[in-house]
């Protein structure tokens, strides 16, 4: 089965760097376009974007302004962000990245490059996921062991467990169930005694006459 391509955002308001960006981009990704700051926020929640390649300067609403819309936002805050820029102004990288975006790329567009930071980002949101989604596995795991540490209802003659559906299961299944405990099986001294007391005897120690 292949992987769907991830999804990527090019928002820029000269059609000219829009077309090296998706040359450099289209082959390996899924690219979408917006020309200005209010069609970025737009189609950002339209298509939601793995990645956002977003211009700084563009009139209206610049850059800084969409960026900060986009972390303001449940749904977007995650996306990660790279300004494109020409600037190149300490002063401005630092707003930028005070405003969320991971990463600058300086124009003239170096399009090897920005494949490069692309990739680069795009494999760290995936391994941010990756965890995300592992600590949502084990808060789940958690949960459920916690289901334990309640009142349970067990049959007083069998010993048997009912669970949440109704149904009566051996203790040891039930326990396997909600947690990650294996069960080996042995005789404990009153069973063994019970049900072999001619070998019960012989385990006993003797005493010294």
């Amino acid at each position: 089965m292949t992987r769907d391509k991830a999804k990527l955002l090019i928002v820029d308001d000269t059609a000219t760097n829009i077309q090296i960006l998706n040359e450099a981009l289209e082959g390996e990704f899924e690219t979408f376009f917006a020309l200005n700051g209010v069609d970025a926020l737009k189609t950002a929640q339209a298509v939601l974007p793995d990645l956002i390649l977003l211009d700084v300067m563009m009139p209206a609403m610049d850059g800084f302004e969409v960026c900060s819309r986009l972390k303001e936002d449940p749904q977007l805050k995650d996306i990660p962000v790279i300004f494109i820029t020409a600037l190149g102004q300490p002063e401005e990288e630092s707003r930028g990245l005070t405003l969320g975006a991971v990463d600058y790329v300086t124009k003239p567009i170096n399009p090897a490059l920005v494949l490069l930071r692309v990739r680069n980002h795009l494999e760290l949101k995936n391994q941010r996921d990756a965890l995300e989604r592992r600590t949502r596995e084990l808060e789940k795991a958690l949960a459920e062991i916690k289901l334990l540490q309640g009142i349970i209802p067990i049959c007083a003659s069998c010993k048997k467990i009912r669970d949440d559906k109704g149904y009566w299961q051996q203790v040891e299944v039930f326990i396997m169930n909600h947690s990650e405990a294996e069960f080996s099986h042995g005789l404990c001294p009153a069973c063994a005694e019970k049900l072999y007391p001619n070998q019960y005897a012989k385990m006993l120690p003797k005493e010294n006459t």
